[in-house]
């Protein structure tokens, strides 16, 4: 009679113990889950990382005052720059997985910065979520009127009968600037000495002064420049015209240059293991953002192409990876 009240006791016992144990888990599951479902739950900050007032900085702005709005908190823009990017995404990379670190990225480390830098502790590609393109502009090589250099035909026949007698600068190496420029060498049988600034500020004052004869530089950069006769454009880096710049040729309109087709662009992200309920709202508000017509026109003012939100960022950065890969593999670009 004890024996089976005792087994019978012991049964109910361990009952309780397993309902306890399993009640435990879902007091540990829901907090989680709840702080999911409500985000955001505090403000968001955005890392670029590039200074203030550049095109990163600019197109983080914009994004963050959009996205305060679509969703009801504060959104501020971090910018912490150095090393071509690398050491905002580190941030972001290292930061909670909880969507309110974010990042406003760039080519270069996004999808460059790994393939030049074998050193480099994070993956661009693998090491963070991608929301969504945010904005793309072309950039513009361009010479100093003093090359007499007028168009890609003088461009080509000038460069082919004095081989490295031009110099062109970038704002450094490793960029997607620099990768342009080995692309167009290499599409074009050219070839040029590479003189890497820290930014675009000196290069474009050496380009102006004549110190360099040519350059790569953002479109927005150069427009003012080009339009007051400072520097020539011979042509932009992205398959199409650009449509602020519709009296501007595409490189890839000339036969020998049909494959050049980068551009400079901004993708938004946030830790890798950011739960994908908190993505699907962040990816949400950056389509709605997008769409919204003041945000499309400063965009624009900026010389820069709104994106959708819509596109399959994933496959867009692979394709651009792969391109980068070839580039950076027949020029043997290493930090």
């Amino acid at each position: 009679m004890l024996s089976k009240f005792t087994a019978k006791t012991i049964q109910q016992y361990r009952k309780l113990a397993t309902s306890l144990l399993f009640g435990s888990a879902a007091m540990l599951i829901v907090p989680h889950a709840a702080t999911a479902n409500d985000y955001p739950t505090q403000p968001v900050k955005i890392i670029v990382g590039y200074p203030a007032g550049g095109s990163g900085d600019i197109a983080g702005r914009i994004m963050a005052d959009a996205l305060s709005n679509e969703l009801g908190t504060t959104v501020i823009v971090e910018n912490v720059s150095g090393a071509g990017g690398s050491i905002g995404a580190q941030r972001v990379v290292s930061s909670e997985p909880d969507g309110h670190t974010l990042l406003v990225g760039a080519n270069n480390e996004i999808a460059i910065n790994n393939l030049t830098n074998p050193n480099l502790n994070y993956n661009g590609l693998e090491d963070l979520a991608h929301i969504g393109l945010v904005t793309s502009q072309p950039l513009v090589l361009v010479a100093n009127p003093a090359t007499n250099i007028k168009n890609l035909d003088d461009f080509v026949s000038k460069l082919q009968a004095e081989p490295e007698r031009y110099s062109y600068g970038t704002s450094g190496v490793g960029t997607v600037f620099h990768l342009v420029g080995e692309h167009i060498q290499q599409s074009g049988g050219v070839s040029m000495l590479h003189v890497p600034y820290r930014g675009a500020a000196p290069l474009m004052a050496d380009l102006m002064g004549g110190q360099i004869d040519l350059g790569i530089v953002v479109l927005s950069s150069a427009l003012p420049a080009i339009k007051d006769g400072r520097l020539i454009a011979i042509g932009t880096t992205e398959k199409e015209r650009a449509d602020s710049t519709p009296d501007i040729p595409a490189l890839a309109e000339n036969p020998q240059f049909k494959d050049v087709d980068i551009g400079n662009w901004y993708v938004m992200a946030a830790p890798k293991d950011t739960p994908s309920n908190v993505i699907e709202r962040l990816r949400a508000a950056l389509q709605a953002s997008l769409a919204s017509e003041k945000v499309q026109e400063r965009i624009r003012n900026t010389g820069s192409k709104p994106a959708t939100g819509l596109e399959d960022i994933r496959a867009f950065l692979d394709s651009e990876a792969e391109t980068y890969k070839e580039i950076v593999k027949m020029a043997n670009i290493q930090l």
